[in-house]
Order: C-alpha cells, then structure tokens, then sequence
C-alpha cells in the first residue's frame, strides 16, 4: 500500500521522521557527555536539539496520520500504526518536559529532565521498530509496483498517478 502523502514519488513521513529521531537521539547522547564533563556548551547543545526535535516531530506527525488514516480497518497494520502513532505522541511528551523543565539560565538538565528524555529516547526505539514494521514487514508506503526493476519515482507516468 503506497503513502497517501507523498512528495515526487516518495512518502513525505518516511522522509521526515529522520529528523526528529536523529535529533532527539542525539540529544541525549549531549546529555551524557554533559553529565560526565559538566560542560555548559554540551547542555545548551542538547537543549536546542530537543527544540529542533520537537519542531521535527510535529511536521512529521501530520503526514504520518494521512497515511495511517488510508489503511485499512481491522488490519493488523491498522493496529500497529496506532500504537507507533501514539507511542510517538507520548515520546514527544517526554521530551517536552524535558525541555520546559530545564534551566533557560544555563540550559542545565537535572536528573529529572535527563530521565525524561532518556526514556523518551528508550520509546522511541520502540517506535521506530514499530515503523519499520509498517513498512518493511507489512508494506505499508511502498509502492505496488516496487520491485529491483521498478521505474524512477520521478517517472512522469508514476508521479502523475500516485503510485
């Protein structure tokens, strides 16, 4: 089953949730090398990948959404897409409070806010598994017609019908 929201032939949530993964993710990993150095720098590095994160999350969710809402009911597909969409909610959560709560003096995570986007980013591995499932176990954005042969997303005739 292809993506309903696509952009040149290819699935704009699959496209966009690199973002928020990559950012989120790697805020974390500044938050352990603030916690073992102290570093400011490291600490305001995280912050703002959190923002940058959260940013991300929000304009991948929509497109996400699209699609989930184009698979078909009482599929098993249908049940994993809602528990990846709404894990993602709650690690979205995770890490606002993570950001809300820090020091805007010194950007300084405490231990509490560490622990919520750690566990955000602990969710978010169980996210993304769940994602991959949906495509790559029960297909869901790839195309019909895909196959080691198939023709360019970019061919007029596959951008022109969707597919």
């Amino acid at each position: 089953m292809h993506a309903r929201a696509r952009f040149l032939g290819h699935p704009v949530h699959q496209m966009l949730v690199v973002f928020p993964l990559g950012l989120l993710a790697t805020a974390v990993v500044f938050d352990i090398i603030y916690l073992i150095s102290s570093s400011q720098v490291m600490a305001a590095v995280s912050y703002w990948m959190i923002a940058a994160g959260l940013v991300g999350g929000l304009l991948a969710a929509p497109f996400g959404t699209i699609d989930w809402l184009g698979i078909p009911a009482g599929t098993r597909a249908k049940r994993i897409g809602a528990m990846h969409g709404a894990g993602n909610v709650v690690v979205l959560l995770l890490f606002v409070l993570s950001f809300l709560l820090r020091d805007r003096e010194d950007y300084a995570p405490g231990l509490a806010q560490m622990i919520w986007s750690f566990a955000g980013a602990g969710l978010a591995m169980v996210t993304a598994w769940l994602g991959g499932e949906l495509v790559d176990r029960l297909g869901i954005g790839v195309d019909e017609d895909a196959g080691m042969n198939a023709s360019s997303s970019l061919d007029k005739r596959h951008v022109a019908t969707g597919k």
